[in-house]
Formats: structure tokens, sequence, C-alpha cells
């Protein structure tokens, strides 16, 4: 049966068909998102749903889609998906960050030429029937210095175009490393460096706690005489109140804003300024960049839905199509390994260390830890998968840790997976053969080579005479066939483990009967999902 998508907001015919051409049944209702009655009563019946900004995915929505497995948001904006509510219910947010990035950028420079040479003053005054020729003195861009907070993607492409006009770019960004700078043609300074040496400045930053208020009156106090400000990031990024205070004292020269700290913004303490030029929320409206990110939000969507690819998602780590089919035996293996210690363990998880040991180090990762942790977890929360269980266990306060390294035995590469409580410490470990298919090779530390079935009982005793007689007899006298049987032990007279694989699954009762004898310190039913 084809994935279903319901498009809420208007997206093009041309983004519409790329669902169609991929295999994707799409329901398209354009105007159902401003009614959010009928759009909670229908979304039940989708695997996906495509918005802009009109829908508004609430807590109440999510909860209703109980199908639902992702939002796709055309446009690098989510403030109208309660990302924690799908995030904690399974399901995906992607959004576009790419496709509105030249609009964004080129929408910063056309503020700054209007700031710099008072351009709708001039305008408004023109029109009005005057000629104040003199009025209007503006200040020229090139050879100024112009400092960009944040010279990632749409900062990235801001230097490169200010570089092309002949301006100094100097960039802050803790992330920019000195090659990067070197090769964009930039210098990387320190936040504390750019604003006193700035002639303009634009801002490029997400909206975080660190970034919040970062132009606020202490670091506008030290800027440079004269600056002229850009923000077509986020509003709050700069305080407005202490903004207009230091255009009014003469500190600040001018400002150009496309973004606000209230949205839609029908007042501001900017509003009304000398040479202060607003926009609503124009960065990504144009024609160009509507029409790409609708067609990129369709070509995500549906990798997802088809081919199990992830890209450009909020809460979900990336997948790319390429990689897809080859991470997908180790996503089952990873998951199998949570799956195992999570039916085996009672008390409450302090730690987890996960191990990626050779071919596994190179690979996503992010995906395969979140689908371990959605296998350790099952056994507690039925409905967890790879999206909420990393959400879970932060709740929680388990301590996670990641180990890479190289090739170290006699596998191309494994996973192994060690917990710890307050009582006892658990390990398992286990890698994908050429078949596909995943075994654990480590538990509590004894090597071994076993497969994954569908029902099996694992047994951990002492290493002694006769207990393969006496499982085999405790569980034939019950009626449970067994199907397989894989052994491993420490030493002599040691620990030692079993895997039973049995027809179908162990009742308490026989369990009961196992662990009434003394060499044998555990004895649980596994289920796992082999298809």
């Amino acid at each position: 049966m084809a994935p279903r998508v319901l498009v809420s907001d208007e997206l093009s015919e041309t983004a519409v068909q790329i669902f169609r051409d991929r295999g994707v049944e799409v329901d398209f209702q354009p105007k159902l998102g401003k009614d959010k009655d009928k759009l909670a009563e229908i979304i039940g019946n989708y695997d996906g749903l495509a918005i802009r900004s009109a829908t508004k995915a609430t807590e109440k929505l999510i909860a209703a889609a109980t199908n639902l497995k992702v939002i796709g948001r055309a446009g690098i904006g989510v403030d109208n998906v309660d990302i924690p509510a799908a995030s904690k219910r399974g399901i995906i947010v992607m959004n576009t960050p790419f496709g509105n990035s030249i609009t964004t950028a080129e929408h910063a420079i056309a503020l700054m030429f209007a700031v710099a040479r008072q351009l709708p003053q001039a305008d408004a005054s023109t029109q009005a029937g005057k000629w104040e020729k003199s009025k209007f003195m503006g200040v020229e861009i090139t050879g100024k210095t112009l400092g960009v907070i944040g010279a990632g993607n749409i900062g990235g492409i801001v230097c490169r175009k200010a570089i092309g006009l002949g301006m100094n770019v100097i960039a802050y960004d803790p992330f920019l490393s000195a090659e990067r700078a070197q090769e964009m043609g930039v210098e990387k300074v320190e936040l504390e460096e750019l604003l006193p040496r700035a002639d303009f400045i634009t801002l490029h930053v997400p909206m975080t706690d660190k970034t919040r208020g970062i132009l606020g009156k202490e670091n506008l106090a030290k800027t440079k005489p004269g600056v002229r400000i850009i923000n077509c990031a986020r509003g709050g990024l700069v305080d407005e109140a202490a903004l207009a205070d230091a255009i009014k004292s003469g500190h600040v020269a001018g400002a150009g804003f496309d973004v606000f700290e209230v949205e839609p913004a029908t007042e501001s303490p900017l509003f009304g300024l000398p040479n202060v030029v607003c926009t609503p929320h124009l960065g990504a409206s144009t024609t160009e960049a509507q029409e790409n990110v609708a067609l990129q939000v369709a070509e995500q969507m549906s990798d997802y839905l088809v081919k199990g690819a992830v890209s450009n998602a909020i809460n979900m780590p990336s997948i790319t199509a390429e990689e897809a089919p080859i991470l997908k035996p180790f996503i089952r293996l990873a998951d199998v390994l949570g799956a195992f210690v999570g039916q085996v363990s009672d008390d409450p998880i302090k730690e987890i260390e996960i191990l990626f040991d050779g071919q596994t180090a190179s690979m996503n990762t992010r995906a395969l830890t979140s689908a371990l942790l959605a296998g350790l977890i099952r056994n507690q929360v039925a409905d967890v998968n790879m999206v909420s269980a990393p959400i879970m266990i932060k709740e929680k306060g388990i301590v996670l840790s990641e180990v890479k390294r190289d090739k170290t035995g006699v596998y191309d590469g494994y996973i192994k997976l060690t917990v710890k409580t307050d009582k006892q410490t658990r390990s398992v470990a286990g890698t994908v053969f050429s078949d596909g298919k995943p075994r654990f090779i480590q538990i509590k530390g004894i090597n071994m080579d076993a497969d994954v079935g569908a029902n099996m009982v694992y047994i951990s005793n002492t290493d002694v005479p006769g207990m393969i007689g006496f499982m085999g007899t405790t569980l034939g006298n019950a009626g449970v066939n067994i199907a397989n049987f894989q052994l491993g032990r420490e030493k002599e007279a040691g620990d030692a483990i079993a895997l039973l694989y049995v027809d179908a699954p162990v009742s308490e009762d026989v369990l009961a009967q196992l662990t009434a004898n003394p060499a044998i310190r555990q004895a649980r039913p596994l289920v796992f999902n082999v298809e």
C-alpha cells in the first residue's frame, strides 16, 4: 500500500507531482490548514503532512495523527510545529534550510544598501513632491568593514556577495574553522573584536539560549560609532528597545530589520525612527525560493516514506538514500542489541556505553545509536522509536557515551553495548554477516556465534555437568520444542550462557522451573522481530 501524504498549505503542482512520481499518494487540500477541526478529524489517515506556515502542527493535532510518520515544512522556520510533541510520538520533522538561502542573503544585502543610502525615505519624500537632495546623504559600501555574526549557509553567501562588493569581511562563528575562513576570504574574529571594528553588522544565526539578545544593550555599546545593523535571521537576536535607544542617541546610524521579536509586528520601538528600514519577514519571499522549498520538501518526504532516507530533519539523524540500504542491517543489529539488554534487565539504567568497532565506526553512528536506544527501552515503552528514544533517555538522566575505534578483532566491524545499573554491568556485542542478518558474538564477555530468533530463552548459569540435559528435559516436559541451541562459557566451572531457540514463547511457569535449579542464575524469554 502506497504511503499517503496530506498537503494542507499551498504547494505548487510541480511539487505535488513529485510525490506522485515517487509512488506517494497525495491529498492536496491547500486551504485545510486554516480549518483546525477538520484537519484534526482526518489527519489520522496519513503517513505524511506537508505544510508551509499556515498549518499549525500543535500538540493536539499531533495527538490525533495516529499514523503520521513525517511532517515536512516547506521553509526554514518550524515555529508552527510542536517539535517536542512530534518527537515523543516518533514523528520526524523536516524543514528545507537551503531552498531560500540565496533569497534571504540577497535580502540582507538589499537592506544594507537601503540603510546605507536611505532609499525608502528618499523614495517617500520624492513621491510626496519634495526634492530633498541634500537631506539624504548616504555612505558607500565599498571599502567598509562588514561584521557577519554567523557564517553558515546564509551567512556564507552574504560573505561572498559582500566581498564581491569590495567590502572587508570579518566573521564571528564558533563553528567556523580557520581553514574554512581562509577559503571564504574572510577574517575569523571573536565577537568582542567584531563589535568595535564593523561599519555594518549583519546577523545570520539561529535563535538559541546563547544567541538570544546577542546584540543587547551591553554589546551595542561596544559597537563602532555610526554602525548600521541588519537582521534577517530571527527576531530577538537584537534587543529592539536597546537598539532604538542607540539610534536615538546617534551611536547607531541606522538599521534594517526583516524579523521581529513579536510577529506579526504591528508595533516595535524601531518603527518611525529615522534611517530604519523595516520589512514584514520577506527573507524567503521570492518566486524562486518558494518554489525551491516546495520541491525540496516533496523530495525529502518522498525519499523518507519510500526509501527510508532522512534529510534536513530537526529531530532525527540524517540518512542519505545511498547509505540507507547499507545502514539498514546495522540499524537492525543495533535494535536487537538494545532489545536484548532491555529484556534481560530489570534495574534502572544509570549509564550506557556504545562501542563502534571497525567499519561501524565510519557509519552514521547517530542513526545506529538512536536505533539501539529504541530497542533498549521498547520493553518499557511499546511505541518508542528512533526519534523518541534519545529524548526519553535524556529525560531519564541516563549518561550516554559513544566510543569509536579501528578494527581490533576478527570481525570487519561490530557494535558493543554496555549498560550499568546500581547492581551490575551487562554487555552484549553483535555484527552483521554477508547475509545481512544480525548475530550475537559476545554476551557478558563470553564469545559465541549465535543467530537471532523470533522466540528465544536466555540462560545465565554456572558451568556444571548436566545443565544441557536439565534445560532440554524441562522444556520438553512442558511441550516446548527447541529448534536450536547455542552455548558459551568463560572457563570450566565458571560463568556460562545458553541461548535456546524455541518454536513458541515460554511461560513464566517453565522459566520458574528453570531458575529453581541452583546453578541457573537467570532465565529470560527473548522476543525479536526477525522480519
